[in-house]
């Protein structure tokens, strides 16, 4: 039994009358009476409560939370009570979000039951072990709680952002992918094949219309062609320590993993082979490309188990192990992260080494903080000296492109959360040439 504010509150009034009763004889046979009352009520709000086990509580949670993601969770509340009662539900969560004061007030009728709903955004991967339910019941005089222990302990293992794919795929199927920027790429007319006949949709070529079928139809109609070969896709991530830092209370490892999940999965809807490596001082996964329907599901498990020890990336474990194992000309798609012209050069011969044989994107990431630091105004000496430097920085990361490009190597400078959509129109860009 727990006693409530509220009681606190009432004993404090009826002591206070009971000790003007020195002062004026009839208030202490008031604050008697009133003291009585209140022991009344509480024995009697305490029968009420625990003369049955009467409330019943049942968390529903997905086995896999997205990473990155806003996952909802639902928590079920039953009260058998034949009298309204007044509810507090905590949900005790997994201990890395360090959350303990997330409560939630309910009001439920004589007989009846309502569901709470919360979101949870977890920002790392891995296990994640809900505790119980503890709901705290009362009466419409709330002087007395009852606490219930209500659930068993269960874990959730957090994903990569599986629920992009999702929304990406609604999206396509409404045809308004546009609006999260995916852009809609020229079709060159060497290297595609005929598909289907579908309804015009805004953003669709004109040169496309099918005037017989549109004739027949009497509305519009348009050719939908797609690429005549299917390609080896390879999604590389680092998992260096360049890869650790923070953006967004996630790590550029983490919207790494995502982006790769994600494309892969237009990568497959797209005729392709996703395939995916994983390295650091060795290159430790490596899934070969399908297109097959497991083929997802095997991504986003072996990214699910991606981590780092912090190490120095080795880039000639990457060129060996592609060389010895990719004998099929590919695109791959490299995660990295250089901060400057000197951590290219360390890495530049290993890159064109790879680029001989392969198609070879770069993705690096833009240092969005010393972006924004650079669109302040400087106030004295020492700001105008530190935006000397950080131009200089940002001039350096910029020439990471060119310099790329000089030996034929594509690259690609985006922020961690724009990533997946920078890299999904560089993929389609690249689709509509020779590889």
């Amino acid at each position: 039994m727990y006693l409530t504010p509220r009681f606190y509150l009432v004993l404090i009034a009826v002591a206070a009358v009971m000790a003007a009763g020195y002062a004026w004889a009839p208030l202490l046979t008031v604050g008697q009476a009133l003291l009585c009352l209140l022991v009344l009520a509480v024995v009697a709000e305490t029968a009420a409560l625990y003369g049955w086990r009467a409330i019943s509580a049942m968390r529903t949670c997905p086995e896999r939370l997205s990473n990155g993601d806003d996952n909802e969770i639902d928590i079920r509340v039953e009260s058998t009570y034949p009298f309204g009662t007044r509810l507090t539900i905590i949900d005790e969560l997994p201990f890395v979000f360090q959350r303990r004061d997330v409560a939630f007030a309910l009001h439920l009728g004589a007989r009846s039951g309502a569901t709470v709903t919360y979101s949870l955004r977890p920002v790392q991967r891995g296990v994640y072990g809900f505790g119980h339910i503890r709901v705290f019941a009362t009466t419409a005089i709330s002087l007395v709680q009852r606490r219930y222990t209500c659930g068993a302990p269960q874990d959730a293992r957090v994903y990569p952002a599986y629920q992009q794919l999702r929304h990406y795929e609604l999206l396509a199927i409404s045809n308004r992918l546009q609006d999260m920027g995916i852009k809609r790429i020229r079709r060159a007319g060497n290297n595609t094949e005929f598909e289907q006949i579908k309804e015009y949709v805004q953003g669709d070529e004109f040169r496309t219309i099918n005037w017989k079928a549109s004739a027949r139809r009497h509305q519009l109609m348009v050719n939908v062609y797609q690429a005549e070969r299917s390609q080896q896709v390879f999604c590389v991530i680092d998992k260096g320590r360049v890869m650790q830092r923070a953006f967004a209370g996630m790590t550029l490892l983490d919207y790494a993993v995502n982006a790769s999940l994600v494309l892969s999965y237009v990568a497959i809807h797209k005729a392709d082979q996703a395939g995916l490596i994983t390295f650091n001082e060795r290159m430790d996964t490596l899934l070969m490309p399908s297109r097959r329907p497991a083929q997802m599901e095997r991504i986003m498990e072996s990214l699910y188990a991606v981590r780092t020890d912090f190490g120095e990336t080795d880039y000639s474990a990457l060129v060996a192990g592609v060389e010895q194992r990719v004998s099929k000309r590919s695109l791959l798609i490299l995660f990295t992260n250089f901060t400057d012209g000197q951590s290219l050069d360390r890495q530049l011969p290993y890159l064109c080494q790879v680029a001989r044989r392969h198609r070879l994107l770069v993705v690096y990431f833009e240092n969005s903080a010393l972006h924004d630091y650079l669109g302040t105004r400087p106030h004295s000496t020492e700001d105008y000296y530190t935006h000397v430097v950080a131009q200089q920085m940002e001039r350096s990361q910029q020439l990471i492109v060119s310099r790329l490009a000089q030996r034929g190597i594509l690259s690609l400078r985006t922020t961690p959360d724009r990533l997946s959509v920078d890299v999904i129109n560089k993929y389609l860009e690249i689709k509509q040439n020779e590889w």
